[in-house]
């Protein structure tokens, strides 16, 4: 295989993958007018992983760093908002794949695309060095380490590794760069997209530098069949100018995306089972709390008095959305689950809690996918135990058509595990499941929490909830 390899500024390498899984890496260039916020078949797509605390690094004051990115590129950006608990924002740079601008000192043809995504990383590193300190130019090259982070779909992953591993292998030998490709322990902002995988490059700067070039060429030549999906299935997007908003919102040439029916929006809903003795931390003194997380999501939070129990009740959360815009619902929900859910490590060393939602049987199949396969799926990514309970082993509370999915962890692997179920659903609820999930060929086998009795620990269902099976879905309070 060759591997004749460019200099900083010289011409790509000749690294030559035999990756055929995206249906070749040969490319036509579309030359329609394509509306800049949807991410075309035929485009050049980086998504490159910025620490939360460098993002003003290339937002700048008023967004005026990234709208300058834009301009000089020709290229479009956007920075999405941070998951909670997530310490990386994704930064989604796409383009024409035509190579236009002129790059390097010998001025080198690439797309606009590879140019932007230079400039990111360039002013991301050069935070880090006024971060640390450094102002030894002369020392630089030697004595600092800078990483890499990228998201890469799994259809588009095997270009970079190539047949056997050999691509990868020959770029480390080659630029002397520690390349990795990593598929356990994703950052949070990949479960939106659990078919992304994350690709890690660490060295000296000149070193990731040029390690990031031959990836990026590679990623340029092989594009992923599923990159028209990844705006539409992201969060909300930073705009230049300071304003958080979604690709459908913006200026477009498509009028669909512009002017949207509110009638044409869909009610999404996530329903906790509350522990009763948690109500009060969920509303607050004075309602509070509750009322803070209503303001600042825009969701809809109501606390179900009617059908309490002793030990339970319903904590339902909603909002009226379009699929492509960020999800009120979602935000609150994750904000509001430690809060929603039980207590079950044994000391304050072994943290962990129990997260209990209710979902329609005509969705739980979403969950499960065929053969087990999108459970499976979840727990090996998140790490936390998620179940999905029928019939006598749900609680009284729970209407006939319902199903209760229960998760439980460590708070970090319950959130992350928590935020696949509910995009998820709502994937579902707007039949868009396909623009979510791509299911790999295979899992690992994941062991089942064993229980210690086959006794329920709820009881069964009586005459009560059958008769409010028919009735509207609950009264509540606020």
């Amino acid at each position: 295989m060759a591997s004749t390899l460019r200099n900083i500024h010289g011409k790509r390498s000749n690294f030559q993958s035999e990756f055929t899984g995206n249906g070749g890496s040969k490319r036509r260039n579309l030359h329609d007018d394509t509306d800049q916020n949807v991410i075309g078949s035929e485009e050049t797509v980086y998504r490159y992983l910025c620490p939360v605390k460098k993002t003003g690094s290339i937002i700048g004051k008023g967004g005026e760093i990234a709208k300058q990115i834009r301009s000089d590129t020709k290229s479009n950006m956007r920075i999405n908002e941070a998951l909670p608990g997530c310490e990386e924002r994704v930064v989604t740079i796409y383009s024409t794949n035509e190579e236009l601008n002129h790059f390097g000192d010998d001025g080198e043809l690439v797309c606009p695309a590879l140019d932007a995504l230079f400039k990111v990383h360039d002013m991301v590193v050069a935070d880090t060095d006024h971060d640390d300190g450094n102002d030894d130019d002369d020392d630089l090259g030697e004595k600092q380490t800078v990483t890499v982070r990228m998201l890469v779909p799994s259809d588009q992953i095997g270009c970079v590794i190539g047949k056997g591993g050999q691509v990868i292998q020959n770029l480390r030998n080659e630029t002397n760069a520690q390349i990795r490709v990593i598929k356990d322990h994703l950052p949070s902002c990949a479960l939106t997209l659990s078919h992304d995988e994350l690709l890690q490059i660490i060295g000296e700067p000149l070193v990731v530098r040029e390690a990031l070039y031959q990836v990026a060429s590679l990623l340029h030549d092989n594009p992923s069949r599923f990159q028209h999906l990844l705006l539409s299935s992201s969060s909300s997007m930073h705009q230049p100018g300071a304003m958080l908003m979604s690709a459908a919102l913006t200026s477009s040439h498509r009028n669909y995306a512009v002017r949207r029916d509110i009638a044409d929006a869909r009610e999404f809903c996530v329903c906790f089972i509350c522990p009763a003795e948690n109500v009060g931390g969920v509303i607050g003194k004075g309602g509070g709390f509750i009322n803070q997380i209503r303001q600042e999501t825009g969701a809809t939070i109501r606390v179900n008095t009617s059908e309490t129990d002793e030990d339970d009740c319903i904590i339902v959360i909603s909002s009226k959305e379009f699929y492509e815009d960020q999800s009120p619902a979602v935000n609150a929900a994750i904000r509001l689950q430690q809060r929603c859910s039980e207590k079950v490590g044994k000391d304050a060393n072994d943290l962990a809690i129990s997260t209990r939602l209710l979902v329609s049987s005509s969705q739980i199949g979403c969950l499960i996918g065929k053969g087990g396969a999108v459970i499976s799926e979840m727990r090996s990514v998140t790490r936390a135990n998620i179940r999905i309970l029928q019939k006598e082993d749900v609680p009284k509370i729970a209407r006939e058509d319902e199903e209760m999915v229960q998760i439980t962890g460590n708070p970090d692997a319950a959130m992350k595990a928590l935020t696949q179920v509910i995009l998820r659903l709502r994937a579902n609820s707007f039949d868009m499941d396909h623009g979510l999930v791509l299911l790999p060929t295979s899992f690992p086998y994941i062991p089942q929490v064993t229980e210690s009795s086959s006794k329920s620990k709820y009881a069964k269902r009586d005459d009560h909830s059958k008769l409010n099976s028919n009735s509207k879905r609950r009264n509540y309070v606020s």
